[in-house]
């Protein structure tokens, strides 16, 4: 399922970035594909977290709520920005992950960096250093629903 997926996405990226389909340049995408499929697979690369495929329907529920949570968080940051006084109150915070796999710490933190106004700045096993622009912010994230809505994510609850 896997290698059967990697395959897929690759064709399909191939074909987007190719732009020529002719009878030599097909051919040769395919045999590209199933080159680097075959290789892979050799090595022993591709697996469930290099590859999380089995996450994906639980994805198209995540990437909206975390789409909207960046538009909130980008129009909060707006509006510091055009305040004339600046009000920021930059806060370093400790937080604690409650995911069991890499790839679920790996989403937990990338959603934090990717929500302006937060950077996730260290990541030591389950506990992460985060810089937050102001303090609301920050108690936002400790609150602990965007880990919450990460764990729904990871392990399909």
């Amino acid at each position: 399922m896997v290698y059967a997926s990697i395959g897929l996405l690759l064709a399909c990226f191939w074909m987007v970035l190719s732009g020529h389909y002719t009878i030599v340049t097909v051919p040769a995408g395919i045999l590209s594909v199933l080159g680097v499929v075959a290789l892979s697979r050799r090595m022993g690369v591709a697996d469930e977290e290099g590859h999380p495929i089995h996450l994906l329907p639980r994805a198209i529920t995540y990437w909206p709520w975390l789409v909207r949570e960046i538009a909130k968080a980008a129009w909060d940051v707006t509006k510091i920005i055009l305040h004339p006084k600046l009000p920021i109150t930059p806060t370093l915070i400790r937080i604690r992950a409650s995911q069991r796999s890499a790839v679920g710490i790996a989403v937990y933190a990338n959603s934090i960096t990717l929500t302006p106004g937060t950077i996730t700045a260290r990541v030591s096993g389950h506990e992460f250093l985060v810089h937050a622009l102001t303090r609301s912010a920050a108690e936002d994230l400790a609150d602990g629903a965007m880990d919450r809505r990460v764990g729904q994510f990871e392990a399909g609850k």
